[in-house]
């Protein structure tokens, strides 16, 4: 499966179309109960936008026939997702959220199956789920799945919730939960050069010949007493 983009329900297509164990990562950023409606653009043969439009999906989510269906089904199969979906039913009830949640589950379950065992998954949410979104997780992978929690802030806040007069913090961050298959998972660390004015800081000798840039630090145990005066020998010589 190389450069293919698939347009329906994503359970759909993973169901019918991706192989077990054939995907590296899965990145996805789910709709968050915005209530919203979210609209598909076609383009023409020409290139230029058409004036047709579908609705794809409209976020918000209401517990109904469809909801009960999904949860049933997915309660069915056993395990620790039908677990912690009960849970969810005897703590937050017939709510919106547990039709959301009961959304959410089977695809995820789906993602984990067609994820390689070097595999990862990086689930993109706001404070609305996040926090129900990382038990399902955890019953979906394991909770020593778990790696990390990614806060990604916004240079501003959502508009419009923290103008004057508002009570409560403005909303300006979501949330990355980062889960592996795994623990052999794939992880390349990333790094970012140096900027040329850090360096000249923090770096300000230059070695002859080489061009190198170096600093200077102390050689003298830090802490004293509370952290039992290390001490460390260089040349013979005992600081």
């Amino acid at each position: 499966m190389q450069n293919q983009l698939y347009y329906g329900d994503n359970l759909d297509v993973l169901r019918r179309h991706i192989k077990d164990e054939s995907v590296d990562l899965v990145y996805l950023d789910p709709p968050f109960n915005s209530n919203a409606n979210y609209n598909v653009l076609f383009a023409a043969k020409d290139g230029h936008q058409s004036a047709g439009q579908i609705q794809a999906f409209e976020d918000t989510w209401r517990w109904d026939e469809s909801a009960a269906r999904q949860f049933a089904e997915t309660v069915e199969s056993g395990g620790s997702v039908a677990d912690v979906l009960l849970a969810f039913e005897r703590f937050i009830g017939h709510s919106d959220m547990l039709a959301y949640l009961a959304m959410m589950a089977p695809r995820l379950i789906e993602l984990r199956r067609v994820l390689k065992e070097t595999g990862s998954l990086y689930l993109h949410c706001d404070p609305t789920a996040s926090h129900y979104l990382k038990l399902l997780l955890d019953a979906v992978f394991g909770p020593t799945h778990f790696r990390n929690e990614v806060v990604w802030k916004r240079t501003s806040t959502v508009k419009g919730n923290f103008g004057q007069g508002s009570k409560l913090w403005g909303q300006a961050t979501d949330t990355i939960l980062f889960y592996t298959k795994t623990d052999a998972y794939t992880f390349n660390q990333p790094f970012n050069p140096y900027s040329a004015h850090y360096l000249e800081g923090a770096y300000r000798h230059v070695e002859a010949g080489t061009g190198r840039r170096y600093r200077l630090v102390t050689m003298i145990g830090p802490g004293g007493a509370p952290k039992a005066n290390p001490q460390y020998e260089v040349m013979r010589v005992t600081r």
